[in-house]
């Protein structure tokens, strides 16, 4: 038997692998190492210019005493940008800014964009600057709901009646709509009852504002208050109880936001400064000096001046022979001229201690012809009541009010 182990065969075949193995390791080689090709790349001189603008911005509050031009030299606004600002505000709708405005300037990169000031919750003015300068008045879309608010008293009125969720300023317009008849200061007791629906307004989701009370009830002593609220076409908006007459009273008993009383209407009063009986024929109201006095009833001023003890005095003439008398003033409202015509709740002068006073306080008398009567009990007459011709459709409003807070009290109660 022949055997291949010195074969020439064998020998031919090993160096045949040996060559391709040899080959193959150089081709990996090169491949491996070949170096990657080369593409140009220009780079450019404006990169910076060509990246995303960042959008930034600063806030500033209107201080008292501030423009606009002032506002402008603070913010570094351009002169030029500033002129263009001015010279497009035909409708002059930026005199309207005012203290405590808040101004938004808006910057894309350091280029100024857009100036927006905000006048409160919903209302803004938008300056866009671009090349033509644009300047609007902005107003968000509201939604208006009705609120409710119930409770007892147990401390003050304010105090549950913040407890209930009821906002400050409804609290106090409930307060005025039934000032008339209830002082809330003296009358109200322990165990009374309030009741309220009112509105509220949103935007986006959020609270913005509480609007109009539309119906409120006040059981003081067991005496039962209710209003209305109703468009009366010759009156505007007006509250009437549920006979249809107006809660609101011809006169107000208190023509100023008072501290408290600090003498009483007293024909047999001890005089202070006198020593001496002598009738006080008014009612004095303890307030800050400079407090605002407000006219009592619609009329026409008839005096104005220095008037001896009464110090700084303006008396109005009212309809119906009713005069009232404001005394111990500070300083008058200029618009305060005699013959001058003067609406309920419209300020005639500021509280002082003039004349023969020991402080600052409102003196102020109620005339009924020749006779000077108490304020705070005289029997006011009433404004007028809902016109004839619309008391079915008020009477409708009033019976969708009381259903709606009967409603409310029986889901809550529940």
């Amino acid at each position: 038997m022949i055997g291949f182990k010195n074969s020439p065969v064998k020998l031919v075949l090993s160096c045949f692998l040996i060559s391709i193995i040899f080959i193959l390791l150089i081709y990996t080689d090169s491949v491996l190492n070949k170096p990657l090709p080369i593409e140009d790349v220009t780079i450019s001189e404006n990169f910076d210019e060509k990246l995303p603008k960042i959008k930034n911005k600063t806030m500033h509050k209107v201080e008292k005493g501030e423009s606009l031009s002032v506002i402008f030299e603070e913010k570094k606004v351009p002169l030029n940008t500033a002129y263009k600002i001015f010279n497009a505000d035909k409708k002059n709708i930026l005199s309207t800014i005012n203290p405590e405005d808040i101004m938004e300037f808006n910057y894309y990169g350091e280029t100024l964009d857009s100036i927006e000031i905000k006048k409160d919750k919903i209302n803004s003015i938008l300056i866009e600057i671009n090349d033509e300068i644009s300047i609007s008045k902005l107003k968000k879309n509201t939604q208006t709901i009705e609120s409710f608010g119930t409770g007892l008293i147990s401390t003050s009125f304010y105090i549950d009646a913040l407890k209930q969720g009821i906002p400050d300023s409804i609290i106090m317009d409930f307060a005025y709509i039934f000032g008339w008849d209830v002082d809330f200061i003296f009358d109200v007791r322990k165990g009374d009852q309030f009741s309220v629906i009112f509105e509220t307004e949103y935007s986006e989701g959020e609270k913005i504002d509480s609007g109009d009370i539309i119906y409120a009830e006040f059981i003081n002593n067991n005496e039962r208050y209710v209003a209305q609220r109703f468009i009366d076409k010759a009156q505007g908006k007006q509250y009437f109880n549920e006979k249809g007459e107006n809660v609101k009273k011809a006169f107000l008993r208190a023509p100023l936001d008072f501290a408290y009383i600090s003498s009483h209407f007293n024909p047999n009063r001890m005089h202070p400064i006198l020593h001496k009986i002598k009738a006080h024929n008014g009612v004095d109201y303890a307030a800050k000096r400079n407090t605002p006095v407000q006219a009592s009833g619609d009329g026409v001023i008839s005096y104005v001046g220095y008037k001896g003890g009464y110090g700084r005095t303006v008396e109005i003439k009212h309809g119906g022979n009713i005069k009232t008398l404001y005394a111990h003033l500070e300083k008058f409202n200029k618009r305060s001229q005699v013959g001058s015509k003067v609406k309920q709740g419209e300020i005639i002068a500021y509280v002082g201690d003039s004349g023969r006073a020991t402080g600052p306080h409102l003196h102020f008398e109620f005339w009924q012809g020749t006779k000077r009567t108490d304020p705070v009990k005289v029997q006011l007459p009433s404004a007028k009541p809902v016109n004839p011709d619309e008391f079915n459709e008020f009477i409708s409003a009033l019976q969708s009010s009381l259903q709606k807070q009967k409603e409310y009290n029986s889901k809550n109660n529940a």
